[in-house]
């Protein structure tokens, strides 16, 4: 029983310290909006990749943020660290970003909120992985 205790102590601890530690970030400007990659550890090769080329290719993040969108609008992508971005060459269903939002964090809660509510029961809870706002 003192074993099960101490493990889960210690699972505990390292959950906190994991979620404590610094992401990585990557930003760029791109067609006239500053585009924030968070290089969460969760990401696979192939999602940072495309993460990535979202980042840096116009035509790719016309996807998420839509050339439609005033040039001063949000947009966040939100994903659960379980169930990540691309599973068998398509997005989750949990993958949500939402677009044409007034301030950032308006935009992180939103995508966050959708991401939590579409995830699987019990997967982790949704974080922010990509922002999109104006440039400068």
């Amino acid at each position: 029983m003192l074993q099960a205790w101490v493990m889960l102590a210690l699972s505990g601890a390292l959950m906190a310290t994991a979620a404590s530690a610094e992401v990585r970030r990557e930003s760029v400007t791109l067609a006239g909006r500053q585009v924030t990659l968070h290089l969460h550890s969760f990401l696979t090769e192939d999602e940072r990749t495309t993460l990535q080329l979202v980042m840096t290719n116009a035509q790719a993040l016309a996807v998420l943020a839509p050339a439609g969108a005033s040039a001063k609008d949000y947009t966040a992508l939100a994903l659960s660290p379980d169930e990540g971005f691309i599973r068998e060459g398509a997005p989750v269903n949990s993958a949500q970003a939402l677009s044409g939002l007034a301030d950032p964090t308006t935009a992180r809660s939103a995508a966050e909120a959708e991401c939590n509510r579409r995830r699987a029961k019990g997967a982790a809870a949704c974080v922010t992985v990509l922002e999109v706002g104006p440039a400068g």
